[in-house]
């Protein structure tokens, strides 16, 4: 009997790295092709896998302006999440018995819920006033964006540490704020592997957030220069698939090298 589960779940994971592999395979032969062979087998491999489509994508975008920008916007974004979301968590969850923290937690939940486009314009009106339409701005915004998940998620993981080590810690004439930066901050190394994974995500391939904020063009995050660059040039689907490919390595090359200490983080978060 277990065999034949073993074996059902074996297909799902082939079936479902099919579904996952197959367009990235797309992506990467057709990024390497030439319009002529475009004209051929999809499926086939490049007959000579030239690096050209990927110079002159980097040249009619202006790639590593925009990489500049999204690295900057991003960096900005997980640094300002760690520190101010686990703290707003950390003050909900050990008040939670006090009505109006709790009537605070679910304020913040109930954001979750609120689609942006009702929200875009005042976001518009209010940036433009404030002079915040810039990548300072956006950083900030993202900031506030991602406020209702994250706190959600801090306020879960903070349920399950003991408040036993606080009061320790207190008896031994440690301040609240000792307390939280040296005992509760890193013992939430896994919260803050996944929140940090998740922010960085959200902050690179957003895409409406920096389309109606942002106004000067130089100041364009990888993403607008995408939807540029296709409306440029929407019939040569080689140029575009070069382009998408240069977008999404950065986010590879960190999932590849990071994995280790994002699992590890896991793994110690579940011995505590």
């Amino acid at each position: 009997m277990t065999g034949k589960k073993n074996w059902k779940v074996t297909a799902l994971l082939i079936l479902g790295s099919l579904f996952i592999f197959f367009p990235l395979y797309l992506t990467i032969t057709i990024a390497f092709k030439t319009p002529q062979e475009m004209s051929g087998n999809l499926l086939a491999l490049p007959e000579s896998w030239s690096i050209s489509n990927f110079i002159t994508a980097i040249e009619m975008t202006n790639f590593f302006r925009a990489l500049g920008n999204s690295v900057f916007v991003t960096v900005i974004t997980v640094v300002l999440v760690l520190l101010t979301h686990s703290l707003v968590a950390y003050a909900i969850a050990r008040n939670m018995h006090k009505k109006f923290y709790k009537f605070l937690y679910f304020y913040f939940i109930s954001a979750m819920f609120i689609p942006f486009p009702i929200i875009m314009l005042p976001i518009v009106k209010q940036t433009s006033m404030w002079g915040m339409d810039n990548l300072i701005g956006l950083a900030f915004l993202n900031v506030v964006m991602q406020l209702a998940f994250n706190v959600f998620v801090y306020v879960g993981f903070l349920k399950s540490i003991p408040v036993q080590l606080e009061e320790a810690a207190i008896i031994d004439g440690a301040t609240t704020w000792q307390v939280f930066w040296k005992i509760i901050f890193p013992i939430m190394k896994p919260m803050h592997a996944t929140v940090a994974i998740l922010t960085a995500l959200f902050a690179w391939n957003d895409f409406m957030l920096p389309l109606v904020i942002l106004s000067d063009s130089s100041q364009y995050t990888l993403p607008l220069v995408q939807y540029a660059f296709q409306g440029q040039f929407s019939t040569d689907y080689n140029l575009a698939f070069a382009s998408y490919l240069m977008a999404m390595l950065p986010m590879i090359i960190i999932y590849i090298f990071a994995q280790k200490w994002i699992i590890g983080g896991v793994m110690r978060g579940s011995l505590k």
